[in-house]
């Protein structure tokens, strides 16, 4: 199965950061990417200001980390581009590393040390069991258990996960 045109245009190297603005009062996915984002920025800028701000964003964090029923870390290293296209019940490892523009449905848990390439689609309730990695523009279908490696551009689905 080819990707398609619209798969094609994302990238697996350069973030759009469009995907992670807030559009509407009611968006837990990115308001939780926000309070990521905003905390890695206040660590990061330091001094009293700089700590004052990071306790505010771990609040805020906290808040839609509960909205969501997601545990996705503080420390977690995210690149740029991420959408959580239905948040709740996303379980992220801190030892996870994902890739920029990557897409995480619902249910979805990645445990242990597991690094996604760029542009990988992670279907609901998929279970990636690491230390593995998934390349560039894969895709982990619905309910997949994922105990291998997955090749770059690479379709992997069911229970364990093969290529299909």
């Amino acid at each position: 199965m080819q990707p398609s045109a619209e798969d094609r245009d994302v990238s697996a190297q350069h973030p759009d950061w469009s995907r992670e603005t807030v559009q509407r009062f009611w968006d837990p996915g990115r308001k939780l990417l926000r309070a990521i984002r905003r905390y890695e920025a206040a660590r990061a800028r330091g001094g009293m200001l700089g700590r004052t701000a990071s306790k505010y964003w771990v609040a805020v964090h906290w808040f839609w980390s509960l909205i969501t029923q997601s545990e996705i870390h503080l420390g977690t290293e995210i690149g740029g581009g991420l959408r959580l296209t239905h948040p709740t019940g996303i379980i992220i490892h801190p030892e996870a590393r994902i890739g920029v523009n990557c897409m995480i449905f619902h249910q979805v848990t990645l445990a242990g040390p597991v690094v996604l390439g760029g542009h990988v689609d992670v279907g609901a309730g998929a279970k990636i069991i690491g230390p593995l990695t998934v390349g560039d523009h894969a895709r982990i279908g619905a309910n997949a258990v994922v105990t291998r490696d997955v090749p770059a551009g690479a379709t992997v689905a069911g229970i364990p996960a093969r290529e299909i």
